[in-house]
């Protein structure tokens, strides 16, 4: 088995400018003696030893450019679940129990309308996850933010933290060829590709965020603000079944490129997926963006994925539809040093974070 310290997949695209500032980090998990990391840099979450077989995981992560939407429509009650879902699930990934979010606020003009608005999605979160929020930090640096309006630009950001015995961290060291990935349908859009998602639909597709859009039945503000997907109540029982679950990835920014993050080199068959859900067919049409590109960018409205031991795929399968969560079986692993992905629906193939035509 690969020790778990092996070095990640890393963040797809970053290149040059992140091993400038790795370069620094990574050698201070020395300095922590007994409490050194268990995972390198470049997985979902990182898991920190505090006591025999007990680890602390944690993650840190924001809701983007999400929040010029939300600036824009002057709505704030659904940010602070997607603060939440980001952190929660990535926490999820490495096996733990996610127990505790602390919040950054950042604030042009701190009006009471905005922090009742991000307090109130942040204790939906806390509610939807089964987590306490117990601190956080809020920071009015009005020279440092603007945003779609005045007085309105904020940043939100969390970090997250979850416990996992030590010899139950799932990185993927014991994928294998044959192992089932099954994939969780998203609620949208989540809090990624909105830089390219506001191009389309807002620049290139001229349209406004009050306007009801017939394909998607509701208002475009209504379908961009709905919240990232807390996964937690789905996958956590199925950790504590104990069942042969060897991998767990949170579909992010990096679209399908984030299931191949694992410390054991794998390959993908996708061979089926989903309808697409609508916002996804709007943007591609109103942007003129390529298949690649979306498969690159965007969860394709599959938001969480699992690789099973196949023996175990179908009761994972049965409870996952005992709890009403949509999960569909999506393909295979194979066994692949490069982490080719094959998606034949598409007919794609993704490899070093980028797409090509089959």
């Amino acid at each position: 088995m690969p020790a778990l310290t092996e070095r990640a997949v890393g963040v797809v695209g970053a290149g040059p400018a992140l091993a400038s500032l790795l370069r620094w980090v990574r050698p201070t998990f020395a300095l922590a003696g007994d409490a050194r990391p268990a995972l390198d840099i470049g997985y979902f979450a990182n898991v920190i030893p505090v006591a025999p077989n007990l680890g602390i995981a944690i993650g840190t992560d924001g809701v983007g450019t999400k929040l010029l939407i939300a600036q824009a429509a002057g709505r704030f009650d659904t940010v602070g679940i997607d603060c939440v879902a980001m952190n929660v699930n990535d926490v999820l990934c490495v096996g733990a129990r996610p127990v505790a979010l602390v919040d950054y606020v950042a604030v042009e003009e701190p009006t009471a309308a905005l922090l009742d608005g991000i307090g109130r999605g942040l204790a939906r979160g806390c509610e939807l996850a089964g987590i306490s929020c117990p601190g956080g930090e809020l920071a009015q640096v009005r020279e440092m933010l603007r945003g779609a309006r005045p007085g309105s630009a904020i940043d939100l950001v969390g970090t997250a933290i979850g416990t996992v015995a030590l010899d139950r961290i799932i990185a993927g060291q014991d994928v294998r060829a044959g192992d089932v990935l099954i994939g969780l349908e998203s609620a949208g859009l989540h809090s990624n590709g909105y830089t390219l998602a506001r191009r389309a639909l807002l620049e290139r597709g001229r349209l406004a965020l009050e306007d009801h859009v017939a394909e998607l039945g509701c208002t475009l503000a209504d379908e961009l603000l709905r919240p990232t997907r807390i996964y937690v109540p789905a996958v956590l029982p199925l950790l504590e079944a104990g069942l042969s679950i060897r991998a767990l990835a949170h579909i992010t920014g990096d679209g399908l490129f984030n299931i191949v993050r694992t410390v054991r080199p794998i390959g993908l068959e996708i061979e089926r997926w989903p309808e697409v859900p609508p916002i996804f067919r709007l943007i591609q049409r109103l942007g003129d963006i390529p298949d690649t590109e979306m498969y690159r960018a965007f969860n394709m409205g599959i938001g969480f994925t699992l690789v099973i031991a196949p023996e175990d795929a179908d009761r994972v399968s049965a409870a996952l539809a005992g709890d009403g969560v949509r999960a569909h079986v999506l393909g295979r692993v194979v066994d692949d040093p490069a982490r080719t992905i094959h998606f034949r629906p598409g007919r794609l193939v993704g490899r070093d974070g980028g797409f090509t035509r089959a």
